[in-house]
């Protein structure tokens, strides 16, 4: 079971996730007032930090090909994690930003608000390395950072439809990410809202136990 973790805030947080068997780190480099955001500056330093050590993800809510472009050989992440408006970031458009950035691998987010997300689903599988099936919140910028669960019952119709790894996520914490995963059967499970830490002033930190507990509860269902 693929652990994926959003949203890193310092190299010494992206560090400490990697050891704590995160395979996946997620950062959000934006300047849009999104949780957790970093400049593109600060998230290439932690992505260099990290190495090797895991997968890392960038998110971006943009539909400006150029600006994306221009995060992407700022950050250089493995995998650039679309999530913006699918109105705007059409299939089409993902086609066109792939031959901007070849080579680099798309995680699709599907906003899981109906049973219209298998059409979504089955619109942007060919231009897809992977499903993200998130929550939708529209207090939120993009799809994603909602921080409670969707209907996992269309999201288990998309995981047997897809073609492609699929990662759940959408409130999932420690506590009911084995329920998920016994429910859903995705490739993988994604956290963000659920392990932070509150700082105050919208501001967190990743809560390294509830991650820890969250890897461990996640993988030991996948072994099970």
């Amino acid at each position: 079971m693929i652990v994926q973790i959003y949203t890193v805030q310092s190299p010494q947080e992206g560090i400490a996730l990697a050891e704590l068997g995160v395979d996946h780190i997620g950062i959000t480099p934006s300047d849009r007032g999104l949780p957790g955001e970093l400049s593109n500056t600060s998230a290439a330093e932690i992505f260099k930090a990290i190495g090797d050590k895991a997968i890392k993800v960038a998110l971006t809510v943009d539909s400006d090909l150029n600006k994306i472009v221009s995060m992407v050989k700022t950050v250089k992440p493995d995998i650039l994690h679309l999530c913006g408006d699918l109105q705007l970031m059409t299939p089409a458009r993902v086609v066109e930003l792939r031959g901007l950035i070849p080579g680099m691998k798309i995680m699709q987010a599907i906003p899981v608000m109906d049973e219209s997300a298998l059409q979504i689903a089955r619109d942007f599988e060919a231009v897809s390395d992977f499903f993200i099936l998130d929550s939708y919140s529209p207090q939120i910028g993009g799809i994603g950072a909602a921080g409670f669960t969707h209907d996992w019952s269309i999201s288990r119709k998309i995981v047997l439809k897809s073609r492609i790894p699929v990662i759940l996520a959408g409130g999932l914490s420690p506590e009911n990410v084995a329920d998920a995963i016994q429910q859903v059967r995705p490739w993988g499970v994604d956290s963000l809202t659920k392990t932070n830490e509150p700082l105050g002033g919208g501001k967190f930190r990743k809560d390294l136990e509830r991650v820890r507990l969250f890897v461990k509860n996640a993988k030991g269902k996948s072994q099970g």
